[in-house]
């Protein structure tokens, strides 16, 4: 008799599905033949990596046949200067995504559970029930809603701690939505939260946030001992093939998380680039001017095309297309522009467009123009 090996996973893994990555150029090449194409789909900077990152990670080649510095301690060195904190309470990872897979290591287990919302970034169930946890899913903002449709009701996700909560996951700004949480909303749901709770609050993109109101939760971290804030070198810093990303918090959590943390996460190619990303500030300037005009101007164009498209405050937009997405986005494909359906996020009409540079993004509304009509 044959074994199914299904039938010997925990629990927690044979109940998921895997993560679906927007679809590679590569892979729409192979497939249709296509040559002339652009992505919007990952929420990369279009305009690549910095030069200054560019030629640290070339100088760090000779060396790849040695480990990386395993407590990435010049990183974290650079990093802990520039938000003030304690080295100690710096921990890397391979992307933001490892960070979150440790907490959810450290904090997770059978009988305990992480509350999030719903459309909320698809590793926070992953990582939950990968670690034998029940994830809790809060409902959303109504898709009416007058500042964040589809976004994260603050007061359903408190409603939806109890006693056996460990991790409560926030993006802010929320992948695929945009959505963001003023300050003052998100102090005072912080402040609401018991002692045995730690809060995550994902800010993978806040550096393309332009709102007066939006916060800087790691100067909370003092405030709130149970607070753990992470980011990523992946998205305006242009880094997303070289995979790094880290969490600020107390001491006390990174310890937790450095027993949890898998030995060199983070590459040497990758440490060195982050670490010279940190000081092209020419570049970080520009990347973020871009994303603004650029989100500026899918709004204006999907407005013009009499689409509702959510108020967003990342570096992508998602739309509603007024019928389901997917022939949409497939149609797209044909012409050789990469988006993202986001119907795993129970959003079937929506896609979620990156912003490009300014000749993707008339690309891809010429291209929606064209689909929608036929």
């Amino acid at each position: 008799m044959t074994c199914d090996p299904t039938e010997l996973a925990v629990p927690g893994v044979r109940g998921l599905a895997p993560y679906e990555p927007g679809k590679p150029i590569e892979a729409l090449a192979r497939e249709y033949g296509i040559t002339d194409i652009i992505k919007l789909a990952s929420n990369e900077n279009p305009r690549g990596p910095s030069p200054r990152a560019v030629a640290a990670a070339r100088a760090t080649l000779a060396s790849v046949h040695r480990y990386p510095d395993g407590a990435g301690t010049a990183l974290r060195e650079r990093l802990a200067a520039r938000h003030a904190l304690d080295p100690a309470a710096i921990t890397l990872g391979n992307g933001s995504n490892d960070v979150l897979d440790m907490l959810a290591r450290a904090f997770l287990g059978p009988g305990r559970n992480a509350v999030f919302s719903r459309h909320a970034f698809a590793v926070y169930p992953i990582a939950t029930r990968a670690a034998g946890a029940e994830a809790r899913i809060a409902p959303a903002l109504p898709p009416d809603h007058d500042d964040a449709p589809y976004g994260h009701d603050l007061d359903a996700m408190a409603a939806a701690v109890d006693d056996d909560t460990r991790l409560v996951f926030v993006a802010n700004p929320n992948n695929p939505t945009g959505t963001w949480i003023p300050a003052d909303d998100l102090q005072r749901f912080l402040s609401t939260l018991p002692e045995h709770v730690v809060a995550v609050v994902d800010e993978a993109y806040f550096e393309c946030v332009d709102a007066a109101t939006y916060p800087d939760t790691t100067q909370w971290l003092e405030r709130y001992p149970n607070l753990a804030v992470t980011r990523t070198f992946s998205k305006v810093h242009g880094l997303a093939g070289l995979r790094c990303g880290y969490a600020l918090s107390s001491r006390a959590i990174a310890d937790l998380l450095n027993r949890v943390r898998h030995p060199f996460n983070v590459n040497a190619v990758a440490l060195a680039a982050a670490e010279a990303a940190l000081d092209d500030d020419d570049f970080l300037a520009e990347s973020v001017r871009n994303n603004a005009e650029g989100r500026a101007r899918l709004g204006t164009g999907f407005d013009a095309l009499g689409l509702a498209c959510i108020p967003s405050q990342a570096n992508f937009v998602s739309v509603d297309v007024g019928r389901p997405a997917t022939p949409v986005y497939e149609a797209l494909l044909r012409r050789g522009v990469i988006v993202r359906p986001i119907g795993g996020y129970e959003m079937p009409n929506h896609l979620r467009v990156s912003v490009g540079l300014p000749a993707e993004n008339e690309r891809l509304l010429s291209a929606l123009v064209e689909v929608l009509r036929a």
